[in-house]
């Protein structure tokens, strides 16, 4: 009960998660930068499963296998570029370019459709 009430918060405010990820490497580490690094990678699956939610809550229907899919096409494409660059595919480092622009990609769409889901419910329950 207790942890699924954490998970709870900590997928519908994914920053509050982040903020702590990062205190408590901060506090073991030292090193902001190093912090900020590896709270973005811990965090980034509170993103994405936030966007799911997001997209449930406002068009009521799961699209997790899209995001699945399109997360698939982008490691794909991170691979062929990699490839082409390097002659030489090193999966750390495609891996880590493919989860941090997953961060990017999800924290933009988690504040654009927590953007867009408080204008539409204002807008619907005002008009």
């Amino acid at each position: 009960m207790i942890l699924s009430s954490v998970l709870t918060i900590f997928f519908t405010l994914p920053f509050l998660g982040s903020i702590m990820v990062f205190s408590a490497i901060k506090l073991i580490t030292k090193n902001t930068r190093k912090s900020v690094q590896k709270s973005l990678d811990y965090t980034t699956v509170l993103f994405i499963i936030s966007v799911h939610f997001l997209i449930i809550t406002i068009w009521g229907k799961s699209l997790f296998w899209l995001i699945i899919l399109l997360m698939i096409l982008v490691a794909m494409v991170f691979v062929l570029v990699h490839w082409k660059v390097k002659e030489e595919i090193v999966l750390n480092k495609v891996f880590k370019g493919f989860w941090r622009f997953n961060f990017i990609v999800f924290f933009i769409t988690y504040l654009g459709l927590t953007l867009y889901g408080l204008i539409y419910r204002a807008v619907t329950f005002t008009f």
